[in-house]
């Protein structure tokens, strides 16, 4: 199936570069740029984000499955994730914030 219709790249080659990309180091971080960047691709509308966003989803998901993670290794990489979210949050409103004081 078509995902990004702007670099016409299908959710197999999605999948295929998130799998790569997960034998590298299956507990990184992986969102659409990173996969874009390894296709060597931009995003151009970046109307699919979402769609691989999903697609990144399912397939780490299956990835760790097929692989037996245990449930330590996974509630590790969770607690990861929730302090990138934080952080990216908090520098987020300090970058709001900067910028409202400056107007």
């Amino acid at each position: 199936m078509l995902v990004c219709s702007c670099n016409f790249i299908s959710d197999k080659e999605i999948v295929d570069v998130i799998n790569e990309l997960l034998d590298q180091d299956r507990w990184q971080l992986i969102v659409p740029a990173k996969v874009y960047h390894a296709m060597e691709k931009r995003g151009r509308c970046c109307g699919c984000f979402p769609n691989v966003v999903d697609i990144i989803i399912r397939t780490t998901e299956q990835y760790h499955a097929d692989r037996h993670s245990t449930d330590a290794e996974i509630f590790d990489f969770m607690a990861r994730l929730k302090q990138f979210h934080e952080d990216n949050r908090r520098a987020d409103l300090e970058r709001r914030q900067k910028s409202n004081r400056a107007a």
